[in-house]
């Protein structure tokens, strides 16, 4: 029983299932709706294009999560304007503009001399996480979540139809470039937790679990939210046991249940046909 319990009792680990249980939320939240705009590759071009500005805030001596939010920012707006003035599709354009500023990161990373390893900026170091840290996160976690609830039928709105959103009176503009200003955000927050790489999986699976598991909206909030958190928690406490890192084992269980759910829907589509 000790052993079992064993996880819970250091300090370190601790730390882990905190921030995990308040990265869960907003994630959780923003990826439904990236997954019904159809913004994952969103989601994977801004996490990957921060890694310019921590390297930039480092050198200048700023906070990172500033150089961050900055560089996530700069990505969006610049995939917004090639998108409107070229021929190029969105997908296209956001390939381009992520790999390139992430290919920026890597080569201004090894021009420097500094003690932040790069596989802690690009995986994550959860089990050092501090209680800074957690502060940081948790203030940034509940503006994002906040946001989010406050304004999630607009946000639905326009997800679904834009188009739509406009003829009400919605404020497109303001709803299409505050959803990127919150998931830039959001990337900030799990950036020390779980790194630019792996905080892609935290903003897609969890919306497409639930988006397989329910119709309705307000369901699909909820589980999201619930998978998340269970997978976060779970998958810290199993990389204790098995000594892998955190953060990939929690991915690889919101895969696994995604995988699990996909198969299940797919025998229910089965059983409706054959009646």
């Amino acid at each position: 029983m000790d052993e079992i319990l064993l996880p819970f009792q250091l300090g370190f680990m601790i730390n882990a299932f905190i921030i995990t249980a308040i990265i869960s939320v907003p994630t959780a939240l923003l990826s439904c709706y990236l997954v019904l705009k159809g913004w994952s590759l969103m989601g994977d071009a801004i996490s990957h294009a921060v890694l310019p500005g921590v390297v930039i805030a480092y050198i200048i001596n700023i906070p990172l999560i500033i150089g961050a939010f900055t560089a996530g920012m700069i990505c969006a707006l610049a995939t917004g304007f090639l998108k409107e003035n070229s021929r190029v599709k969105q997908d296209t354009v956001m390939g381009v503009v992520f790999s390139g500023m992430f290919g920026l990161g890597i080569v201004m990373y090894t021009k420097i001399n500094t003690d932040v390893h790069l596989d802690h900026i690009l995986f994550g170091n959860m089990l050092g996480i501090t209680r800074s840290d957690i502060l940081t996160t948790g203030l940034i976690s509940l503006v994002v979540a906040l946001v989010v609830f406050l304004k999630r039928r607009d946000l639905l709105l326009h997800a679904f139809d834009p188009a739509q959103a406009k003829a009400a009176g919605l404020p497109v503009f303001a709803l299409h470039y505050g959803l990127l200003a919150i998931l830039s955000l959001t990337i900030v927050a799990t950036l020390k937790a779980v790194g630019i790489i792996l905080a892609i999986g935290l903003l897609i699976a969890p919306g497409a679990i639930a988006f397989l598991l329910t119709k309705q909206f307000e369901k699909m909030l909820l589980i999201s939210v619930a998978v998340t958190f269970i997978s976060g928690v779970s998958g810290i406490y199993l990389s204790f046991f098995i000594d892998s890192a955190p953060a990939p084992t929690i991915i690889l269980i919101l895969t696994f249940i995604f995988i699990i759910s996909f198969i299940s829907q797919t025998r229910k589509k089965s059983k409706f046909l054959d009646l």
